[in-house]
């Protein structure tokens, strides 16, 4: 079993200069987030949108990266392996190295950011109206820079939830950009620009 994708090449005439996957939410699939690919700007980058395994048990169409409703691991460890797998293999596929990827996701999919990226020696990480499993996810973390952002009238993942992890990211000796703006659970224009500032400091850095 693998994760299946969708891949869009850089628009511009050369090798991608990095790679920026990113991983939908509850109930979404791929292609949700694969819309927003020309609002970022990045002409340069290979982006991967994966579906994640789980058919979702309301939404036609949509997926789950586990079930949210049960408190069986089996999901989420399922899911845990099967994108490491597809980042290790990405080298291979797009000719970018993890060192110029940056893993990104949003709400469920923010979370799983977060667990399979910090075991990974990946550019960045962005988690975008996301949550921490558990502190022990960062026991033997290799601490990539990490951009959160959270809305402050987020009804379906607290706020409370991204500061308890992004202060157990700093603890832990990672850096994070954390910032907070006045919406809901949603990715809004100023969000997207915020992340394409974060993707070419990145890519500066990593130069």
């Amino acid at each position: 079993m693998s994760l299946p994708y969708i891949s869009i090449p850089p628009t511009a005439d050369r090798t991608a200069a990095g790679a920026i996957v990113a991983l939908h939410g509850w109930g979404a699939n791929a292609r949700d987030l694969a819309s927003l690919t020309p609002i970022f700007n990045l002409p340069d980058y290979q982006f991967i949108f994966p579906d994640a395994p789980f058919p979702h048990p309301h939404a036609p169409g949509g997926k789950m990266w586990y079930d949210l409703q049960t408190n069986d691991p089996g999901g989420l460890l399922k899911s845990r392996q099967l994108l490491e797998e597809l980042l290790l293999s990405l080298e291979s596929t797009t000719g970018v190295p993890l060192s110029r990827t940056i893993l990104s996701g949003f709400s469920q999919g923010g979370a799983m950011t977060l667990d399979a990226g910090l075991h990974l020696p990946l550019a960045g990480l962005i988690c975008l109206s996301g949550y921490l499993h558990s502190a022990g996810t960062i026991s033997q973390a290799v601490l990539s820079p990490i951009l959160m952002v959270h809305g402050t009238r987020d009804s379906v993942v607290p706020l409370s939830l991204a500061l308890k992890a992004r202060d157990t990211l700093l603890a832990a000796g990672a850096s994070v950009q954390y910032r907070e703006f006045n919406m809901g659970h949603e990715i809004q224009p100023e969000v997207v620009s915020l992340m394409r500032s974060f993707v070419l400091e990145t890519a500066s850095k990593s130069n």
